[in-house]
């Protein structure tokens, strides 16, 4: 078996199938949200915002896939759907590698089309296009990755994401979407769940954050709390500064990938130093919605406010969070 690899000549036109590289012939392109979710939360027109600063809709962001590789979406698209529809239950329910892969089509997605605008803006300058090695090697390892959606790929003794999901007192009809392309992190929260995912790194986020997920593990969370905590793991992922390595062998009947020690030749620790300052400012991002300003978070500019625990670092159950109100 063989993996497509788009990175080597850079295919990123609307010809060739996104995951598979085969040529799409009458398969009309499908949106990277699904388009149950674009109906459900009226996301047909709401702005999209790239990284060259251009507005699209949800519904603008569009792959191109073969009819084979269709088939394979529109399953792994239903049974997110069932499971995202029953909520924080059917997401506890249903496997993590079809989280997984669910999240990793939508960033994965949205960078196609990110390359896809680089590439012409760049043929139409003298400087041709222009890429940082280690995002290709994050990217291209993230779509080697995806192709366990149409082909028997084993990961031999590691998970190459870390995922939290939290149970939510979310309001009715509320939808937050986020990423982070550079450091392949994903985060959403509806219905009554909050989801984040970062797609490639080992599990060592999890690990990061194990002493805070000790305290509130199985907890219901206010929305507040936990953009929070999608701060600190956004923040973390920042932080991380390894690039994972694979090996990856493909046989007759399957691919196999196995993670290279992360560690490698430095004795630098795996994360940067934590900068109280720094994730005060990710975190006026995330609170936004509150008007949560950054003086107000940084009184104590060691130790940045906190609607997850309390001045005695104890868990604040959701009710009792007094968090502003949001007009």
């Amino acid at each position: 078996m063989q993996l497509y690899k788009p990175f080597q000549k850079f295919t990123f036109d609307n010809k060739h199938c996104f995951l598979s590289g085969h040529q799409v012939l009458n398969t009309p392109k499908i949106t990277v949200f699904p388009a149950w979710l674009i109906q459900q939360y009226n996301l047909l027109d709401r702005p999209f915002k790239m990284l060259d600063e251009r507005m699209l809709s949800y519904a603008d962001i569009q792959i191109p896939v073969c009819e084979a590789t269709k088939k394979y979406l529109d399953t792994l698209e239903l049974n997110l759907h069932t499971a995202l529809q029953q909520g924080y239950q059917g997401l506890k329910n249903i496997s993590e590698i079809q989280l997984f892969q669910w999240a990793g089509k939508i960033v994965y997605g949205i960078i196609f089309n990110e390359l896809q605008a680089a590439i012409k803006q760049n043929h139409a300058s003298a400087d041709g296009f222009n890429m940082s090695q280690g995002l290709i090697h994050k990217f291209a390892h993230l779509h080697s990755m995806l192709q366990s959606i149409t082909q028997p790929i084993e990961f031999e003794d590691f998970k190459p994401y870390s995922i939290f999901l939290f149970q939510v007192n979310n309001p009715t009809n509320e939808f937050t979407y986020r990423d982070e392309i550079n450091t392949l992190t994903f985060s959403l929260r509806m219905y009554n769940f909050g989801l984040i995912i970062n797609l490639q790194d080992n599990g060592l986020n999890r690990n990061y954050h194990q002493a805070i997920l000790n305290k509130i593990e199985g907890k219901t969370l206010h929305p507040i709390q936990f953009e929070e905590l999608s701060a600190k793991v956004f923040y973390s992922a920042y932080l991380f500064n390894r690039l994972p390595q694979y090996h990856i062998i493909p046989t007759n009947t399957h691919v196999f990938i196995s993670a290279m020690p992360l560690q490698g030749m430095s004795n630098k620790p795996i994360f940067d130093e934590w900068q109280p300052k720094v994730y005060a400012q990710v975190l006026e991002n995330f609170w936004k919605r509150w008007q949560i300003l950054l003086l107000q978070i940084i009184k104590n500019p060691q130790l940045p406010i906190s609607y997850l625990f309390d001045d005695e670092d104890k868990f604040v159950e959701y009710e009792k969070v007094k968090a502003p109100i949001v007009a």
